[in-house]
């Protein structure tokens, strides 16, 4: 404690010039147990479960960038385990239980902060779905309420709950436990922990080939030189389609761009994170102040990872709709983020008809909230060769056997399906 504080204060001035590195840079070596394409929080999260849970160090994340500068750093940090059908139900409630105590295990404050989660009800069909969705949730150990509209007003009282309101409040589904955590700092207590656990952490190293020799891939081609694994892991978000082609393999996803942005910095005005499905929309306010708004995909197939003024300016209506009094704050900044949609919504994790390729990706809007569970599963994968029971559902053949796991709205974004 003595040295951290004398730490602080030597470089409390010094613009971080002298601040130790997190995490080790080492060149990369020939050969690896396994290479993790991919240095976002899906990716590290798989490394350093492989390392912690499963005794497998010999591991490497190469990263084409910076860690954390792909969708780990471009989302809306939204955490919640609110689902309807069960494979996803149990997925995502694992992923929460482990953010509940993930800034202890990494020994790195992530930021997580459970200030709630809630969906909107505009309508009594609204009503009905989450009700459904509610009773569904807490038969699986999931908590879950059912507001009126007086307790939505009481819990959000800058949301327009008057009788005049363009889209009228009937009620909405609250999820106590979600929250949100702090995008940036999850990718680098898990590139901490993972290069503690004697992973080599890999930037600015991009993949430009798959070398493949029947049924296996023999050798990753980067432009840092050739690497060969005995295992690889995709980990790439809306790149997944991009890579697994280098090896011969058509995936089932699509590659779209969420718009997102933040306002100007103000005063603490909400602490809850407010969704609407009818609306397109979900908002929060970061730790810094700025409101942070989410809204719907360009509708166009892309990798372009810029902001779009249409879905800007819907997200903008949408606000100012639910909250008038939001009306004279200021944009900040607007980003885009590379989404990988597959069929049903769903992601898929697990082998696939390579022998030593996995897959985790089709993640669609969920991809943040599922970081610790998607690394947990995934890594219990590729060191077993076979799904964790929390995965098994999630395999890249469901689509062909027809075990769809669609959840038709249940969700709590309607539009993504």
């Amino acid at each position: 404690m003595k040295y951290s504080l004398f730490s602080l204060a030597r470089n409390a001035l010094s613009h971080h010039e002298r601040w130790p590195r997190a995490w080790r840079s080492p060149p990369p070596k020939q050969f690896y147990d396994v290479v993790i394409i991919g240095g976002g929080g899906h990716g590290l999260a798989t490394a350093y479960y492989l390392a912690r849970n499963h005794g497998i160090t010999d591991v490497a994340v190469i990263e084409k960038g910076y860690i954390g500068g792909g969708n780990t750093g471009r989302n809306t940090t939204i955490i919640r385990s609110n689902y309807y059908l069960e494979p996803n139900a149990h997925f995502y409630e694992h992923s929460l239980k482990l953010w509940e105590g993930l800034s202890a295990d990494l020994n790195y404050n992530v930021m997580f902060s459970q200030r709630g989660v809630v969906n909107l009800a505009h309508s009594y069909a609204d009503l009905d779905n989450y009700s459904r969705r509610g009773n569904a949730m807490r038969l699986n150990g999931i908590d879950a309420e059912l507001l009126t509209r007086e307790e939505v007003s009481g819990m959000v009282p800058l949301l327009d709950c008057s009788s005049t309101a363009r889209y009228p409040i009937m009620g909405g589904l609250l999820q106590r436990r979600g929250g949100t955590a702090r995008h940036d700092a999850v990718a680098w207590g898990y590139a901490r922990a993972a290069d503690a656990g004697g992973v080599d952490i890999i930037e600015q190293c991009e993949v430009t080939g798959l070398r493949r020799d029947g049924n296996r891939i023999v050798s990753i081609e980067t432009t840092r030189g050739v690497i060969r694994a005995k295992k690889i892991g995709l980990a790439v978000a809306g790149h997944s389609g991009h890579i697994a082609g280098m090896a011969g393999l058509r995936l089932p996803i699509e590659t779209h761009v969420l718009q997102a942005l933040v306002s100007e910095p103000v005063k603490p005005v909400l602490d809850t994170v407010v969704t609407s499905g009818a609306v397109h929309f979900y908002v929060s306010q970061s730790d810094k102040g700025e409101l942070v708004l989410g809204g719907d995909l360009d509708m166009y197939n892309s990798y372009g990872q810029r902001s779009n003024l249409p879905p800007v300016e819907h997200a903008v209506q949408a606000l100012l709709a639910l909250f008038p009094s939001f009306s004279r704050l200021r944009m900040l900044r607007t980003w885009g983020g590379v989404m990988d949609m597959s069929m049903d919504g769903s992601p898929i994790i697990g082998k696939t008809p390579l022998d030593n390729l996995y897959l985790d990706c089709g993640w669609c809007y969920g991809g943040f909230k599922a970081t610790p569970a998607s690394g947990w599963c995934f890594a219990h994968t590729i060191a077993n060769d076979q799904p964790h029971e929390l995965n098994a559902a999630f395999t890249l053949d469901r689509y062909g056997l027809g075990k769809a796991i669609d959840e038709k709205g249940g969700g709590p974004y309607p539009w993504v399906h």
